[in-house]
């Protein structure tokens, strides 16, 4: 059975954010959450290197820690990897705005990242994060101070130390982006060959070369559930985002 948080692919997107949906994902969690009134803002303290490496922990959990470990997580490339609609293990004990229950009252968000002095985020991870808190709030009704790094609410206070960087300053981001004040960065409509973004719902002589690439049965024309799973596992087998849509990067690797 689906848990509540079946719109959190479709928020994200809208936005203009890269969106890879894991498998199961709106089947995944430690239960059902209760009322969602704010974000929790993680880093993983994973490896230094690749896209998303701490994924398959934030899905399955660690031995002293049953997964999901985030219903997101955000790869150093911006894209949010979609886990659990449901409750996951990310808060524990601790307290934000008289929230006790972080687990069942708050989203959380795993952003790929060692948390060392040596480790900057990203310009287009820092943006994507911003930008799909802010796009969380507006989707619950929540304001910018509903938004809290784990440091801020975990108890005792020093317990955790994440994320790395500053939540004062990252709020008022949120809460610019939030006022309208900076429009989102949406994936290019086209590539440097003029050839347009195809996402599910296209339709068109593009998306039959597409489906003859990838080997998709009928080939038909129309972008929809089989063509997009054919597209993610080729996107998987190149190391691209498997956010099944052909943008750029994809484009250039299918070399249509």
């Amino acid at each position: 059975m689906a848990f509540a948080l079946t719109w959190l692919a479709e928020i994200l997107d809208a936005a203009g954010l890269k969106v890879a949906e894991q498998p199961g994902w709106r089947t995944r969690g430690r239960g059902e959450m209760d009322t969602v009134l704010g974000v929790m803002c993680h880093h993983t303290a994973g490896p230094a290197n690749g896209n998303m490496p701490s994924l398959g922990i934030i899905t399955a959990g660690r031995p002293d820690l049953a997964g999901p470990l985030a219903q997101l997580s955000l790869g150093r490339d911006g894209a949010y990897y979609v886990v659990a609609a449901g409750r996951a293990n990310h808060a524990g004990a601790g307290n934000w705005q008289g929230l006790a229950n972080g687990n069942w009252q708050f989203i959380g968000i795993e952003a790929e990242n060692t948390g060392l002095p040596g480790d900057p985020w990203p310009t287009v991870q820092a943006d994507a994060y911003c930008r799909g808190v802010a796009a969380l709030l507006r989707r619950i009704g929540a304001p910018p101070r509903m938004c809290c790094g784990h440091k801020e609410y975990a108890l005792p206070a020093g317990r955790k130390q994440d994320p790395s960087f500053d939540m004062n300053a990252f709020r008022t981001k949120v809460e610019a982006i939030m006022a309208g004040a900076a429009p989102p960065l949406l994936i290019p409509a086209q590539d440097n060959q003029a050839r347009p973004t195809l996402r599910r719902g296209t339709q068109g002589a593009l998306v039959t070369q597409l489906q003859t690439k990838l080997g998709v049965v009928p080939v038909d024309g129309m972008f929809g559930a089989h063509t997009e799973a054919a597209l993610r596992a080729f996107q998987s087998s190149r190391n691209i985002v498997p956010d099944g849509i052909v943008g750029p990067k994809t484009w250039a690797e299918l070399d249509l």
